[in-house]
């Protein structure tokens, strides 16, 4: 069965770091565009950070500029995302999605439709961020 699973989420005190990843099974990553989502809870789901599967270009929320670093390693058929000086309000549920880009084409775009029915989602992984 095609799927992408997440991986790397944590217990994590604030200002500390966590590198979450996204695997791809059954299928290759490399035409696929990547966005990281989180919902909250009682809140929505917002996108955090896309990758283009095309030139690389890349997207961060305001919430997430200059703490979160996205990456893909396509030889290992995995996304990154790389959490720095984390904060009590990045606490959420973190979820990836792989898409190839039919109908959703900027990774702006992707990250601002939390909603839309991408190719794959994931199952989410939990990070929590607390003293």
């Amino acid at each position: 069965q095609l799927h992408v699973v997440e991986s790397g989420g944590d217990l994590v005190q604030p200002g500390g770091s966590l590198r979450l990843s996204c695997a791809a099974v059954g299928f290759t990553l490399d035409h696929y565009a990547i966005g990281w989502f989180r919902q909250a809870p009682g809140k929505e789901r917002e996108g955090v950070s896309c990758i283009s599967s095309s030139d690389g270009s890349t997207y961060y929320a305001d919430s997430v500029k200059g703490r979160f670093t996205i990456s893909r390693d396509n030889a290992k058929n995995t996304v990154y995302l790389q959490m720095n000086s984390l904060r009590p309000e990045d606490t959420a549920v973190y979820y990836c999605t792989a898409d190839r880009g039919r109908w959703v084409t900027t990774v702006q775009a992707m990250c601002a439709m939390a909603q839309w029915d991408y190719d794959y989602w994931g199952q989410g992984t939990q990070v929590t961020v607390s003293s």
